[in-house]
């Protein structure tokens, strides 16, 4: 049986994805209709409660599930993220979203006021322990709380994706490294960990769901998907972007000259329960 695990804090940037709203929108790829069917179904979700999705960003979970609830919120930390939520609300035609700018973990709501929360790929960046407390706070009793997430290109198996890994650590800014050369330390984020945060906190019937889908990439969609990151947006590489773009292309057509790359794509979700 594992031991307590040791809570660390999240350093990111405050401006970590600053300039790469559009590139989200655009090139992350959606969650599978099937998790997210599976998600509201093991939620009981009953189409009249609140959703509130934490570190949304432009809202990919929120805009996604929203039909299922009578209303949503939708919080992040980048004004950039929150416009571009409600742009694609408004070409959606999706209504019944209240847009947050803010951290989750300094977010004002009633007790038992939300019958599921959501947290889209962005549980590492947060204060995990204090989200999961509030979380519990903020939940109907018996409601849930979800860690959704994939495991993306840098840290895909394939050839294809070791070697984009590769060329993206080497035109890495130094800044996101530590003085000794090694990568900061960051809150851990596999499914186990995530419910080990959840069942600390208070959560039960905690447990993780993978799925695995297919996926085609285009060079394009590659390099659109790494300005879409915090490691590796245009604002990281700056006069870089021209040459690493360059560099990355001759890489993958050298591996294989088709343009396209498969992998089967790993996602999932971790869930817990409030108790009643």
């Amino acid at each position: 049986m594992r031991g307590p695990i040791e809570h660390v804090k999240p350093d990111f940037p405050i401006n970590a994805f600053a300039g790469t709203a559009a590139y989200y929108v655009r090139y992350r790829v959606p969650y599978p209709e099937r998790l997210l069917t599976d998600l509201v179904g093991r939620s009981g979700v009953t189409g009249e409660g609140r959703l509130l999705d934490l570190a949304c960003g432009p809202g990919r979970v929120a805009l996604d599930l929203a039909s299922s609830f009578q209303e949503a919120w939708a919080i992040d930390l980048e004004p950039e993220m929150i416009e571009a939520g409600r742009r694609e609300a408004a070409q959606r035609g999706v209504k019944n979203i209240k847009w947050l700018v803010g951290r989750a973990e300094d977010l004002e709501a009633p007790p038992a006021s939300f019958e599921l929360i959501t947290i889209g790929e962005a549980f590492h960046r947060l204060d995990q322990q204090l989200v999961a407390i509030q979380a519990l706070r903020w939940l109907k009793p018996g409601r849930r709380l979800a860690s959704l997430g994939c495991y993306g290109i840098l840290s895909g198996r394939e050839p294809w994706q070791q070697i984009v890994a590769g060329i993206v650590r080497r035109w890495a800014d130094p800044r996101t490294r530590d003085k000794d050369g090694s990568a900061p330390r960051r809150p851990g984020s596999s499914p186990g960990h995530c419910e080990q945060v959840l069942r600390e906190a208070g959560f039960v019937e905690v447990a993780s769901f993978p799925f695995v889908e297919p996926r085609e990439w285009t060079i394009d969609a590659i390099i659109g998907y790494l300005y879409s990151t915090s490691v590796c947006s245009r604002a990281i590489l700056g006069k870089n972007t021209e040459p690493f773009e360059a560099e990355l292309k001759a890489a993958l057509l050298a591996y294989h000259p088709s343009g396209t790359y498969r992998e089967n794509m790993q996602w999932g979700f971790t869930i817990g329960r409030k108790p009643d």
